[in-house]
C-alpha cells in the first residue's frame, strides 16, 4: 500500500479549505456541528471532522500515515455523513490550481 502522494496531500488540504468555506456559507458553523462559537477553518475541518472520521474508520491518528486509498475512503464516508446530516457536499479536488 503506497502512502499518499504530494499531489494528494495538496488536494486533501484544498478539500479542508473548500469544506470549511462551504460549511460557513451554509451557516453550518462549528457551534451547530460540534462546538459553540467557532467558525470553520481548514485546520478545524481537519482536526474536528476528518481526523475523527479517520480514527473511527482506520484507527489511525495522523494523516501522514494514510495510503492513497485510505484518503479516498475517509473522504467518501465524511462526505456521505455531511450530505445526509447537513446537506453539505464538497467534491474532493482533483487539482490544487490557484493556490
Amino acid at each position: 500500500m503506497s502512502t499518499r502522494t504530494i499531489q494528494q496531500n495538496r488536494a486533501l488540504h484544498k478539500y479542508f479549505a473548500l469544506l470549511a468555506a462551504t460549511l460557513n456559507a451554509k451557516g453550518k458553523f462549528v457551534s451547530i456541528v460540534i462546538d459553540p462559537q467557532t467558525e470553520w477553518t481548514p485546520d478545524t475541518v481537519k482536526e474536528m471532522l476528518f481526523k475523527p472520521t479517520m480514527k473511527a474508520v482506520l484507527g489511525k491518528t495522523t494523516t501522514t500515515k494514510l495510503s492513497t486509498q485510505e484518503v479516498n475512503d475517509v473522504y467518501m464516508l465524511l462526505d456521505a455523513i455531511l450530505k445526509q446530516k447537513y446537506d453539505v457536499d464538497v467534491e474532493f479536488p482533483h487539482t490544487t490550481e490557484g493556490e
